[in-house]
């Protein structure tokens, strides 16, 4: 039985990261896209050549030609304009939106029945974008975020209680940026509830820095922007898609009824299999927390209304 394929469109540094998690973990063969020429070829046989030492055998290959990528399994879009120091992910809307856009269309013409990882920021429109543009059907088009801003927070609880990051569970809901919803009462060590192990303060303060995780990383680089965590979050979704694993893991997903979004792509916990998003767990939430999702969802709201603009 052939390997599956899946193509990686930008090979900047998270789509190259990415590239180096799916291969290393023989989850598909890749295809590595990207407009510079040479690039994506001088980096695929970097990281084929890498095989023999790491023990993979997937192949991977790069082009310019999105005709290579034909009858991809899953396709993740990385390419965009990454953030720069002092720069917010909305402020990348404009550019970002034509970007993935034209890509979108590539997309579909080679691969129409593939699913759809978009990781490319502001993320949340970026997802709407390329629904908009490919056509496909809302659970073939997932966005990554709430497995990455998860992991930021499992991180922060892990350091701070002195624990493996292995018992930490941590559940993120909303938009991925300043107005995400880190929900300690379903976030838990071993199966003990956070709240009951940290004071409001600590909790509050673990909270906030999960939300400028990614300007926190971005202000240390100077000349860069996050790739290592956001390509293992990649890869756990290829992976459980491609395995049919059925994890419950939060991604950016088509919500409708759900939550009483109406229509919009927001980070909620679903069941992730091979058929993209299988469903949306809708989470028993307080006033509180209905509230702070609701302010979040709004934001998505005014950032695909921006983006609309340039599809």
């Amino acid at each position: 039985m052939p390997n599956a394929k899946i193509s990686i469109i930008g090979s900047g540094a998270v789509g190259l990261a990415t590239a180096q998690r799916i291969a290393s973990k023989d989850i598909a063969d890749v295809v590595l896209v990207d407009v510079v020429e040479g690039l994506p070829q001088g980096k695929a046989l970097d990281l084929l050549e890498s095989g023999p030492i790491e023990g993979f055998n997937a192949n991977v290959r790069g082009t310019n030609n999105y005709e290579d990528t034909k009858n991809s399994d899953i396709v993740v879009i990385t390419a965009g304009l990454p953030r720069k120091p002092g720069m917010s992910r909305d402020d990348l809307v404009a550019t970002n939106a034509r970007i993935v856009g034209e890509v979108a269309q590539n997309v579909a013409k080679f691969s129409p029945n593939s699913i759809l990882i978009v990781v490319t920021n502001p993320l949340d429109a970026m997802v709407y974008a390329v629904a908009k543009t490919t056509n496909f059907p809302k659970h073939r088009v997932i966005g990554m975020a709430g497995v990455l801003d998860s992991a930021r927070f499992r991180t922060f609880i892990a350091k701070e209680l002195d624990v493996s990051v292995e018992d930490v569970q941590a559940m993120v809901l909303g938009g991925h940026g300043d107005s995400m919803v880190p929900l300690p009462r379903y976030s838990t060590v071993s199966g003990v509830p956070v709240e009951e192990l940290l004071p409001q303060d600590r909790i509050n303060a673990l909270i906030e820095r999960t939300r400028k995780g990614g300007e926190e990383i971005i202000n240390l680089i100077k000349t860069g922007s996050t790739s290592f965590a956001p390509a293992s979050a990649v890869a756990e979704m290829a992976e459980t898609i491609l395995k049919d694993k059925k994890k419950i893991l939060p991604c950016a997903a088509y919500c409708g009824k759900e939550y009483g979004v109406g229509g919009y792509f927001v980070g909620v916990p679903v069941k992730l299999g091979r058929n993209g998003v299988e469903k949306v767990i809708e989470l028993k939430l307080t006033d509180e927390e209905m509230e702070m999702f609701r302010k979040s969802v709004e934001h998505v709201k005014g950032l695909v209304a921006a983006a609309e603009k340039f599809l």
